[in-house]
């Protein structure tokens, strides 16, 4: 039987346009963010919408007997699989933790689908193939996210946080005030809700007790918002640059963040990585007149001396 080439490039389009969509999902949160949620799903359903209008363009009749349902439940295997193994290569330098596993499963998902799908003869070759690669790939895989552990400065290329934990509104100056803030995996701050002075030297150290990297960004609501946006959209960009005071911590480790609001205000908290902020990685910091705030409430204050943040890689 003979149909169209625009038929073909048709499902083509449709398998193809799935991958890319789930691909996208793993890269910005598929297992954390609401909207990645949704992409992966309508990547999944144009990826079998392809496969089941290929079914129907099949040559052979051996392949059309295979079932619409079967052609549907194994696409739908394929291009979860193909989704997650291109989606966590593209996503290892921001996420190295996750797309360790990520990669393999991905790779394990799809070398039966393609293999029950296509119809092919599975054979000791193809066996010892599957073995091979896959050990490759999740040595592999393992190999770089450890590797990545030890160089930070080479993970997390998605968006730029800059040396200096510098803004219009925050300076460094010597610190009066220490504040300890927690981050874990449960995308949560600990506490969620700050307060200081105006005027005030704060030091934030920020623990990440998590397993995956953290930030801890602070700006005004428009800015979070923007911020997020961006981030949701895959848009690299500073957030120093753009007016915000910013720190990132990787897993098990602790950085500090030097500041000092000049005026009176209330400020946003947030993790802005990919599906954090969607979870509910965000919180509140209140900026009070200086006579206003409860010296009992004040934890210790910090050494003499203070702390340049330029003196700081994070």
């Amino acid at each position: 039987m003979s149909f169209a080439f625009q038929h073909h490039h048709g499902a083509m389009l449709l398998k193809y346009s799935g991958i890319s969509f789930i691909s996208g999902a793993v890269n910005h949160g598929f297992f954390s963010g609401e909207r990645s949620l949704w992409t992966a799903a309508v990547g999944i359903v144009l990826f079998v919408l392809g496969a089941a209008l290929e079914h129907r363009l099949s040559d052979s009749a051996g392949e059309r007997d295979q079932g619409l349902l079967r052609t549907l439940t194994l696409g739908t295997l394929l291009s979860i699989g193909l989704g997650f193994f291109t989606g966590g290569l593209q996503h290892f330098p921001d996420s190295p933790a996750r797309s360790a596993w990520v990669v393999p499963l991905g790779f394990v998902l799809s070398v039966p689908a393609l293999a029950l799908s296509g119809g092919l003869a599975w054979r000791r070759s193809s066996a010892v193939y599957a073995g091979v690669l896959g050990a490759l790939v999740a040595g592999a895989s393992y190999g770089a996210w450890q590797w990545l552990e030890r160089h930070p400065e080479w993970a997390n290329g998605g968006h730029s946080h800059g040396e200096e934990a510098a803004s219009a509104d925050v300076t460094a100056l010597p610190v009066t005030r220490v504040i300890e803030v927690r981050m874990d995996d449960a995308m949560r701050f600990g506490p969620d809700t700050l307060e200081v002075q105006a005027g005030q030297g704060v030091l934030l150290r920020v623990r990440n007790a998590g397993r995956v990297p953290h930030e801890l960004v602070i700006g005004t609501a428009e800015q979070i918002r923007e911020h997020a946006q961006q981030m949701k959209q895959g848009q690299a960009h500073d957030h120093h640059a753009a007016g915000a005071a910013a720190i990132q911590v990787e897993p098990g480790k602790t950085g500090e963040l030097v500041m000092r609001f000049a005026q009176t205000g209330r400020f946003e908290i947030a993790c802005l990585i990919p599906g954090h902020y969607e979870a509910g990685m965000r919180g509140s910091l209140t900026v009070v007149p200086a006579a206003a705030a409860a010296t009992s409430a004040r934890p210790p204050a910090a050494k003499p001396g203070g702390h340049d943040p330029s003196t700081h890689k994070h």
